[in-house]
């Protein structure tokens, strides 16, 4: 049973920035902070990240039936950016990617006809300055002679050269997927036959039917070539990146020019489960270099999946040392260059209808805000901005529900229309990110989250100003 924590009613209220409490009472003065937990969205798969010269993030990742890009100034606020959805008119779309070559943007995706055995690799062109402008022209299929089943491309620049890398079957029958590399005349044109590189034949690779070698991600360091490749059942939580690596001035059509890892270099620890595939990039300053996963949200969880951010180094040999999982509930540093936070813990906030602070196990600060479970339950902060415009709401969130379901905080704002904070199911004291965007008014505000559908809880909540395309940071 929680202990409950009782408290004298309180209205703490914070200058963003500025951090001058005001209010009545004694108010705890709350600081910046450079720390988060590094979920970055607690719905998705198959992340793809990358950092253009403009200084914006462009993520993407599977949707289901179209291609859809956010746009971020920064690595951890992805899923309050702005965002284009882009049809694409068929099914099954998965893992599209979005790559600039030449002076144009080209989004890599599977597709298929609602029938699985049908997937192949699709291939469309933007030549806007931005990505999430702009006009999207399909250019096809993109294939090699075969013309066989194919998921997760992936392109390679290696000088002027352009090769291009994806998971697919030998034959016509799902018995094994295996990573290809063909040469590429241009963006959408493989002019070479395939070569098979890697096939799942170690133990941790073959230890689920089918096998699977798939989620080929390259990264380049000092000419050498690592292709980090998602191996095992993605469905379980054996799944894991293995490792082969070529020489940058090695003939790359040669299968004797990659070498294959014997172990996993990121797998299943400290309580994540299934880390997958994944995309790389760096902090907002260039200083670090970020891995971008999807896990599952759970022991057990499969295909129900969330996307997480780390930091990772270099072993002397130029290969990525990847380390382990990070603990979902050990807050790490913000990405250098990235501005800090303003975070609210939730059990300092002023509570009504039976809502309140609880002990937590797993909380920021060893408490949340629970029990809304009364119609009229909330939680509300008065919040002192020295700004008006937008602000990135990104709260720590918890459902534990016995349906399964989906539950929702109400979210307002300035007694405004609220509306729903989606909340993922996950179970109670596994946290996910319920984010939004806010508009608040220069000067004093009051935020409030109050029952919605379900039940849910709140460990805290960060404040920031969003930024938007055209802005400078």
């Amino acid at each position: 049973m929680r202990r409950l924590i009782i408290r004298k009613a309180l209205l703490p209220a914070i200058c963003l920035f500025l951090l001058v409490p005001i209010g009545c009472g004694k108010v705890e003065k709350m600081e910046n902070t450079n720390l988060f937990f590094n979920m970055i969205m607690q719905d998705g798969a198959d992340p793809w990240v990358y950092k253009h010269t403009d200084g914006f993030y462009y993520f993407t990742k599977t949707t289901g039936d179209n291609v859809t890009v956010w746009k971020s100034p920064d690595l951890t606020t992805l899923d309050t950016g702005a965002k284009k959805v882009i049809p694409t008119g068929g099914h099954g779309i998965w893992a599209p990617e979005l790559h600039y070559i030449h002076g144009a943007w080209y989004i890599y995706y599977a597709m298929d006809d609602g029938d699985n055995v049908n997937h192949r690799m699709y291939v469309m062109e933007n030549t806007s300055e931005d990505p999430t402008q702009g006009f999207w022209k399909q250019k096809g299929q993109i294939t090699d002679e075969t013309n066989r089943w194919a998921i997760d491309g992936t392109v390679l620049q290696v000088e002027d050269e352009l090769y291009f890398i994806w998971s697919g079957w030998e034959e016509d029958i799902n018995i094994r997927q295996i990573l290809y590399i063909a040469h590429m005349s241009d963006p959408w044109t493989i002019d070479s036959e395939r070569v098979e590189i890697a096939r799942p034949a170690l133990s941790w690779e073959t230890n689920h039917s089918p096998n699977v070698n798939e989620g080929p991600q390259v990264i380049i360091r000092n000419g050498v070539i690592n292709l980090v490749y998602s191996a095992s059942g993605s469905w379980t939580n054996d799944y894991c990146l293995g490792l082969i690596t070529a020489e940058a001035g090695n003939n790359l059509l040669d299968p004797a020019s990659w070498t294959k890892r014997d172990e996993p270099i990121f797998k299943s620890a400290n309580g994540i489960h299934g880390p997958g595939h994944h995309s790389f990039t760096t902090s907002p300053d260039g200083s670090e270099d970020w891995i971008v996963y999807h896990a599952a949200k759970y022991d057990g969880a499969g295909w129900n999946r969330e996307v997480r951010a780390q930091t990772f180094t270099w072993n002397e040999d130029n290969t990525p040392h990847l380390g382990e999982p990070v603990n979902p509930n050990q807050p790490i540093s913000l990405p250098a260059g990235e501005p800090a936070r303003v975070r609210f813990e939730a059990e300092k906030g002023t509570f009504g209808g039976g809502a309140a602070a609880l002990e937590s196990s797993t909380g920021s600060g060893g408490e949340k805000a629970g029990h809304f479970s009364e119609e009229d339950s909330y939680v509300e902060f008065s919040v002192k901005v020295d700004q008006e415009g937008e602000y990135a709401l990104l709260a720590r969130t918890a459902n534990g529900a016995m349906d399964g379901k989906t539950s929702h905080f109400l979210l307002s704002v300035n007694e405004g229309r609220a509306t729903e904070l989606y909340v993922v199911h996950k179970g109670w004291e596994n946290w996910g990110l319920s984010t939004a965007k806010v508009p608040l008014q220069a000067g004093d505000n009051l935020i409030r989250f109050a029952k919605g559908t379900g039940e849910a809880e709140l460990d805290f909540f960060d404040l920031r100003p969003l930024f938007f395309s055209g802005t400078t940071k």
